[in-house]
Parts: structure tokens; C-alpha cells; sequence
């Protein structure tokens, strides 16, 4: 690269807007506007279509709208502004959000924008992290990579607790790489990267922990300094990780039971139950106890009811259109970095990030790989920034031993790689953008040819080889992620690109059902649930997904499916993969386990009339049907069960007295000719509910779903 001279870079400013844009003066002219260029793009993506999903999940949505009414729905991440039941998660993922909808309002965008700012920060650190000892253009390719991947363009713009994580989990990073560049200062970037990991527990509990190992042994081994001075900075770190997360989990813990909302997900009213047991051991070996179709582990493919496990799990058709596309490439790049740097001092700075970032994604796949509890595609978002660090690294140690024979080599076979794998993933989408496969195939191979001459022709002509093949490698997944920008996403279970990418037509596979309704579904091969039902019987609100009754898990025939939601699911998966999301405001009735209802005028008036007079002005069985009537009221809803229907709270005995307290309205029972009400706990609580209320009080039928008014007389 040809020098500029120090005069040229320290030339006169006019002001703060001019350094905004020039930047370092030792940088070249073009790398801080090729940078806000990227984040700009990465913004105007992001945001682009932003409002087509809704409310997203609604049952974090639900949260944050209780978050913005009641500050003590905010700190608990309660699911009503009553303060019945929390989410099953911690609240820091809901606190932007709840922030936003206080200030500005509840809407989609007022949701939603936080989101897209965490991935357009998440962006922005990773450039920053590699940047620094790799260079501008190899940053930028990184920060490329990430905004590109096809699950973190679904994901920051999407309300789970996942994006969050993410950005995270990348200052984490950035702060134990900062650290080990010297001794002096270490140990303020070691507190910060533990208050990054503490909240990111606070986010999705022990998942922030995964990197925790690696990023400890890296700067345990590679940091300059006395081994006890490493280690002591280390405890330090610790013990900031412990008071960042330990705070909240101490209050909630010691806060009395009976003057805070139950702690959704557990079955003991405990957070650290529910952080060891069902978020925690549990989504190892699959005993997740209170989750959809009860505990124990499963028996599906490879071991797990959520989907084949194993070391091709990230590469199957359900996954590997969302994060696999540039995995080969990361992969062979991460061998390539530490071939390269082998041999450096033990306080190499270019090899420990080898390290920190390669062993993040190593350690984080092979959990992702064989977890035989609760797995969903859009998981795989944590590893996107890792695999993004990984190429931009790679490709640009490479890119300076090119005059080497091995180094061109290992570039020329990571492109080809690349294309051919990015040919496959596209080939299980037969029928969408058929001329990009053979496109990508193609540039790829003559890209790769190129690169194998890379130190021996000019280097512009050099550069034009180099940017082909990135462009190869890029432009599946491009396309994958304008597919999902283009798509609204709704319900508890999304996936990124086009309709059957994510299953790309499996055989045995389970398969949605299309038709002209509302709602979406999809069974599990056999065309029934494990055992033929839900837990209980039935699901939430008595029936199936879509609005219709069903009998013994039957899923009804015709039912349509959500806005971009027609994904498919691996064999062998289970009831939580079943359904896509739904759109909002079509037709009535009550939803399904995974989707809310549909809330029409009538209901939504009724539920209106002296609201403010009532702690809930609803009740009903399982959180997505609650979040619904919620968020279309912006009144509180009890959601009896939490998530699935199966948290054992509130008891019936406290719902009686909750009743003749006269705290709440409605219990809204299941559609109209199904059954009335849902999933039971592991002790029958909430279908005892259900019970008492049929025998008790008389029913109505309001746009579909059953109401029941507690506050008049009994039958």
C-alpha cells in the first residue's frame, strides 16, 4: 500500500463534523468514510421494512409494553403491568425496549429500533476490534460479513433476548483484546469485558458464559506480565462479572415472594432454578422440565426431540441457511491465522485474536452442535460475529504472505470452498434465484484460480481476483438476507431467507400447511404431536394453532401461514418448531402455543370497559394468547401458566381469591366449539382453572373466543 505522508494526514480541520469524517490523522483518507459508510448501510438495511413484523414475538413484546407502564414490571421483566408472572429470561434484553415504548410510545418501530441499533453497534465494535491489529480493510470485511449473515439480519430486527447477547458477547471480546496489547491498563479492560459478560447473563443467563473459558485461557497464557499479576487481573474481572449480574439475581432472590410476580419458566417461583434447570443443564441434556411436552430428554435424531444433533448440526437443512454459508471459510481461516502467527512471541497480539475469536466460535458450536435440549435456528446468531472476525483476519494475514505458495493456496481453496458451499445451500431452494448458484459456482472458480497466482500479477489486477471471490462468498448470503428484509416475522420461532430455506425440502420432514387462514402450523412427521397431544391435552386456550379446535393434537387441514413465515423444520422436530408467526388483526379466535391470538374490535371493546378498575382485565392459559389481548388493550392480561401454559402460578386457590377480590375481568377461554381450557402444569393447576371457571361462570363468545365475565353472578 502506498505511503501517505504525515503532513497530507495531519491536514487542517475545520471542526468537529470534519474529524467526525476524516478520522485518525495516520489513517488513510479513505478509511473513517468507508467505515460510516458501512454502519450507514448496515442502518438503512436494518430498518429497511422494519414495520412489516409487527410486534414481532409478542410475548416479549407484551414485556416491554408492561415495562413502559409499570417500573416494576420494567425491573422484574414481568409480562403485565400486574405483575402476575415474568418472562422466562432475566429483563436486560427488555430494558432498551421498555425504555423506547416509555418514551416515545408502543409501536412496531418504537420496539424494534433498539434492536436494530444493537446490530449496528455490534457491527461497529467488531470492526473496531479487528481492525486494530489487522487493518481498516480487514475490519471492514468483518463488519461486512456480520451485517450480511442471514440470521443477524433477522435477529437485530427481532425482539428475543439474542440481540443483545450478541453485542455483548463482541465488547467482551473487544475489551480481552484490548487487554492483552499491554500490561498497563489490562486490568480496566478486564472489568469491563466481566461487566459485559454480567449483563449479558442478565440478557439470556448462562449462554453468556460459553466464551467465558476460552477468552480466560487466552489472556491466562498470552498477556504480557507476571503469571500471578494475570491471573489476579483475572479475579478482578470475576469479580466484576459477579456484582454486573449478581445484583438483580440477589434482589430477586431475597425480594418476599408474595410482593413480586412469579419467576416464569420455574417451577419452584425460583431464578435460580430456572437459570440451572430449564435455561440452564436443562438445554444440555434436554430434561427441561415445564417446557412444551414435559421433561426428560427426547429421543429424535441424534439424541434430542428439538432436532438431529451432531457436528453437521450447523450445516443441516434447517440451519445451514442461516449461519453456515461463510462456517467452511472461518474454519480454514482460523487454521490458516494460527499456521501464520505459530511461531510469534508468546504475547503476539495477532495470534491471541486467532485465539479469542476462534475458540469463542469452536466453543459455541460444538455446544450448539450437540445441546439435546430446546434448539432453535435463530440461536445461531452468537456465532456470527465470530465467524465475521475470523474471515476479515484471515483474509488479511493471507492477503500479505500472497507471495508465498501456502498462503495463496489457502486462499484459493477457502474460496473454492466457499462457492461450492454456497452452491449447495442455494440448491436446497431449487426454484428461488436458480441463476445465483451456478452464478456464485463460477466466479468462485475463477476467482479461486486467480488467487492462486495472487503474488505473481499486479496487484490491482490482484485486488479485482480478491474482490471476486469475496463478492462469491458474499452474495448467497446477501441474497438470503434481502429475502429476509423483505419479509415481515412474527411468532415465537423465525428463520432468515426465502420460504423452505430453512429445510430446503428434507424428505420425511415435517411440512407447513398452506391454505387461506390466519394462522400457521406446521406437524412433526406423522402428522401429530409426540404422544399424539399437548401437555395437558390440548393447547393453550384449547385448541390448535390458527384458531381452530383440534382433536388429540390433530392439526386441522387449510390453515394458512404468517407473513414470512413459510419455513420448514428438520425431521423429528418437535412441538416448539411448529409454528411460524401469524398476521396480526385477521379474522378472531384464540392463537396457538407459539403465535397469538387475533383480536377483533369486539373483543378488544370488551375488554376496554372499566379496565382501570381491574389489576388484569383478563385472564387466559399460555403467554402468546395474553400478549395478544395485551397489546392490542395496552391493559394488563394475566398469562396463567407463562409461556407454554405449564408454570404452576398462579394456583387455583390464588386465582379464586383473585377473582373474589374482584382484580380481574375476563377469563377468555378457548375458540368457540373447542375446548375451554389449556395445557395443565405438572400439578393440573391451570386446567383446574380452566375447570372451575366452565362450571362457575357463564360464557360468551367474542369474536370467536370464549369470555367468561368473573365479575357477574355464578351459573
Amino acid at each position: 500500500m502506498t505511503t501517505v505522508s504525515t503532513a497530507v494526514h495531519a491536514a487542517p480541520r475545520t471542526g468537529r463534523p470534519a474529524r467526525l469524517w476524516r478520522g485518525r490523522a495516520e489513517d488513510a483518507p479513505w478509511v473513517r468514510p468507508a467505515f460510516l459508510g458501512l454502519l450507514a448501510v448496515t442502518t438503512l438495511l436494518y430498518l429497511w421494512n422494519l414495520s412489516a413484523s409487527g410486534y414481532a414475538n409478542s410475548f416479549y413484546s407484551a414485556a416491554v409494553q408492561a415495562g413502559g407502564e409499570s417500573w416494576k414490571a420494567f425491573f422484574f421483566g414481568s409480562l403485565d403491568a400486574g405483575n402476575a408472572i415474568t418472562v422466562d429470561k432475566p429483563p436486560a434484553a427488555l430494558w432498551p425496549m421498555a425504555l423506547s415504548v416509555r418514551l416515545f410510545g408502543l409501536g412496531s418501530w418504537q420496539i424494534l429500533v433498539p434492536e436494530v441499533l444493537m446490530g449496528v453497534g455490534t457491527v461497529a465494535v467488531l470492526y473496531a476490534a479487528v481492525r486494530r491489529r489487522f487493518g481498516a480493510g480487514a475490519g471492514l470485511i468483518a463488519g461486512a460479513v456480520l451485517a450480511l449473515t442471514p440470521v443477524a439480519a433477522l435477529m437485530f430486527r427481532f425482539n428475543n433476548p439474542d440481540a443483545l447477547l450478541a453485542l455483548l458477547m463482541t465488547v467482551a471480546v473487544y475489551c480481552v483484546l484490548r487487554a492483552l496489547e499491554q500490561e498497563r491498563g489490562a486490568a480496566k479492560w478486564l472489568v469491563w469485558a466481566g461487566v459485559a459478560f454480567g449483563f449479558a447473563f442478565l440478557a439470556k443467563t448462562l449462554q453468556a458464559f460459553l466464551i467465558l473459558p476460552p477468552l480466560a485461557l487466552v489472556y491466562a497464557v498470552c498477556a504480557p506480565g507476571g503469571f500471578g499479576r494475570r491471573l489476579g487481573r483475572l479475579a478482578l474481572a470475576g469479580l466484576a462479572m459477579l456484582v454486573s449480574a449478581g445484583w438483580w439475581v440477589a434482589l430477586v432472590e431475597l425480594w418476599p415472594a408474595s410482593s413480586r410476580p412469579y419467576v416464569g419458566g420455574s417451577q419452584n417461583n425460583s431464578f435460580l432454578e430456572l437459570t440451572f434447570g430449564y435455561n440452564g443443564l436443562g438445554r444440555i441434556n434436554g430434561d427441561e422440565t415445564g417446557s412444551v411436552g414435559g421433561g426428560g430428554p427426547g429421543g429424535g435424531m441424534g439424541g434430542g426431540r428439538w432436532g438431529e444433533t451432531g457436528i453437521v448440526r450447523m450445516f443441516n437443512d434447517s440451519v445451514g441457511g442461516q449461519i453456515s454459508w461463510l462456517l467452511p471459510a472461518a474454519l480454514i481461516l482460523l487454521v490458516a491465522g494460527l499456521v501464520v502467527t505459530w511461531r510469534a512471541p508468546r504475547t503476539d497480539t495477532a495470534r491471541s485474536a486467532f485465539l479469542a475469536w476462534g475458540g469463542s466460535l469452536l466453543i459455541t458450536l460444538a455446544v450448539f452442535s450437540f445441546m439435546a435440549g430446546i434448539f432453535h435456528e435463530y440461536y445461531t446468531v452468537a456465532l456470527a460475529p465470530y465467524i465475521a472476525a475470523l474471515i476479515g483476519m484471515g483474509a488479511a494475514v493471507l492477503w500479505e504472505e500472497r507471495t508465498r505458495w501456502p498462503a495463496s493456496a489457502a486462499l484459493a481453496v477457502t474460496v473454492a470452498v466457499t462457492a461450492w458451499w454456497a452452491w449447495t445451500l442455494l440448491g436446497r431452494t431449487p426454484d428461488w434465484l436458480p441463476w445465483l448458484r451456478w452464478t456464485v459456482l463460477v466466479a468462485g472458480a475463477v476467482a479461486a484460480l486467480g488467487l492462486l497466482l495472487a503474488g505473481r500479477i499486479d496487484r490491482r489486477l490482484g485486488l479485482a481476483v480478491a474482490g471476486l471471490g469475496l463478492a462469491a462468498g458474499l452474495a448467497g448470503p446477501f441474497a438470503y438476507t434481502l429475502e429476509t428484509l423483505n419479509a415481515g416475522h412474527q411468532g415465537s420461532i423465525v428463520t432468515a431467507g426465502p420460504a423452505g430455506g430453512a429445510m430446503g425440502g428434507r424428505p420425511g420432514g415435517g411440512r407447513l400447511f398452506e391454505g387461506a387462514g390466519p394462522g400457521g402450523g406446521m406437524m412433526p412427521p406423522g402428522g401429530q404431536m409426540p404422544g399424539g397431544q399437548m401437555p395437558g391435552g390440548q393447547m393453550p386456550g384449547g385448541q390448535m394453532p390458527g384458531g381452530q379446535g383440534g382433536q388429540g393434537g390433530q392439526l386441522p387441514t387449510g390453515q394458512g401461514q404468517g407473513q414470512g413465515q413459510g419455513r420448514g423444520m428438520p425431521a423429528g422436530t418437535p412441538p416448539q418448531g411448529m409454528i411460524r408467526g401469524e398476521r396480526p388483526g385477521t379474522g378472531g379466535g384464540m392463537g396457538g402455543l407459539l403465535n397469538g391470538a387475533s383480536v377483533g374490535a369486539k373483543a378488544k371493546a370488551a375488554l376496554l370497559v372499566d379496565a382501570d378498575q381491574y389489576t388484569w382485565a383478563a385472564a387466559t392459559v399460555g403467554a402468546q394468547n395474553a400478549a395478544s389481548y395485551q397489546l392490542a388493550t395496552e391493559k394488563p392480561v394475566m398469562a396463567i401458566g407463562g409461556f407454554n401454559g405449564s408454570d404452576p402460578s398462579p394456583t387455583l386457590a390464588q386465582f379464586k381469591q383473585y377473582v373474589a377480590e374482584g382484580k380481574i375481568h375476563y377469563f377468555i377461554g378457548g375458540s368457540e366449539g373447542g375446548n375451554e381450557g389449556g395445557g395443565g402444569g405438572p400439578g393440573g393447576g391451570n386446567s383446574e382453572i380452566s375447570a372451575w371457571v366452565a362450571q362457575t361462570f357463564e360464557k360468551t363468545t367474542v369474536d370467536g373466543a370464549t369470555f367468561y365475565d368473573l365479575t357477574t353472578g355464578r351459573q
